[in-house]
């Protein structure tokens, strides 16, 4: 089959020749790398990936072709996708189609043959920047130099409430933010009945629901951006028990009083060391975020985790509000799982909550 040239060309100017895969097509958008060996079904249905481009750091991609059950929502929701190589024969019982098939039938851009070493170490210096794919050498400039990711979480959130796991359970709202279906998944696992409302829900309407708990979940964009989902946050906090992952955390931390910044390139992979500072316990962490919390901007947050790379923010608890959150994955899918335990504190909380009742 004949090879089909595409460019990249990032904002700084420096240009890479790749060959097409997946959907054709020019667009915009944010390039960012992630480090994840395996995991690449997951990367490409995370909504927190929305408006991006994805770079792969390890080489080879696709190798274990596409599955449906691994998906962490119903369709990929990253601008386009970059690879080293791209694998056109998976070999895996489960395997439903190819990492080429996959991005044609969700009209996702592929490019592979591009040295995504280089790649990588350009945004590590220079940090995460606008770029574009385009079939002919770039030219004009102007629709990467404005481009910016806006009303993220409104463009992946659900459009209605959903239900999942046994009604006699403990009852969760998952706020959906761009939710990861794992996080439902390891709440249903340990007996939740989880209603996942929109994120243009309000704190009364969360209420009216009857929780025992409420999730704040992952998702997409600047956290200083959600206005009113920051405004309910403050209605809620302190009225039932409360766990944020991701997203979840900063829009609490935000709602605290506490302050948010864009970090340099981010965190993004499955590799990522965090530090219990009360036990000084490493555990290896997924995640995948933009931006952080400024550590000491929360006034009433107690900090529990670092990264124990570049000693940034990636957990608070807030025990007058029995609400605790953190900035890494501990649902993790596929892994790693070293802060699974974070759901079982969640389901201990509630049930504490309930016979103080």
């Amino acid at each position: 089959m004949k090879k089909e040239k595409a460019y990249l060309t990032l904002k700084n100017g420096k240009q890479f020749v790749g060959y097409r895969f997946g959907a054709k097509g020019e667009m915009v958008g944010e390039l960012v790398f992630t480090t994840g060996m395996t995991g690449y079904i997951e990367t490409l249905t995370d909504p927190s990936y929305y408006g991006q481009i994805v770079t792969q750091t390890f080489p080879l991609i696709g190798n274990y072709g596409m599955i449906t059950p691994d998906c962490e929502s119903k369709k990929p929701w990253v601008s386009a996708y970059i690879v080293r190589e791209q694998c056109v024969e998976p070999s895996n019982f489960r395997s439903e189609g190819t990492l080429d098939k996959f991005l044609k039938e969700h009209n996702v851009i592929g490019l592979y043959g591009i040295d995504t070493r280089e790649l990588t170490k350009i945004v590590r210096e220079a940090g995460v920047m606008n770029a574009a794919i385009t079939s002919k050498p770039l030219v004009d400039f102007s629709d990467v130099d404005k481009f910016i990711i806006k009303d993220a979480v409104k463009s992946v959130t659900c459009n209605q409430v959903e239900y999942y796991g046994d009604p006699n359970g403990l009852k969760v709202v998952v706020w959906d933010f761009g939710a990861k279906e794992n996080i439902v998944r390891e709440l249903v696992k340990r007996g939740c009945y989880c209603i996942k409302v929109p994120s243009f829900y309000t704190a009364e309407q969360i209420m009216d629901i009857g929780p025992d708990g409420l999730m704040l979940t992952n998702g997409p964009g600047d956290p200083s951006e959600n206005v009113e989902i920051i405004e309910n946050i403050k209605k809620l906090a302190g009225k039932l028990p409360i766990f944020g992952i991701c997203l979840g955390h900063q829009l609490f931390a935000l709602a605290m009083g506490g302050k948010t910044k864009k970090m340099k390139y981010g965190h993004r992979g499955a590799n990522q060391p965090v530090k219990n500072l009360e036990t000084g316990r490493v555990y290896i962490s997924s995640q995948n975020h933009g931006y952080e919390v400024i550590s000491s901007s929360v006034p009433n947050g107690k900090l529990t985790y670092v990264n124990a790379n570049d000693n940034t923010c990636e957990g608070f608890d807030y025990p007058e509000l029995n609400a605790y959150t953190v900035q890494f994955h501990p649902e993790a899918c596929g892994g790693p799982h070293d802060a699974s335990f974070l759901f079982d504190k969640f389901i201990s909380n509630i049930k504490e909550s309930k016979r103080n009742a």
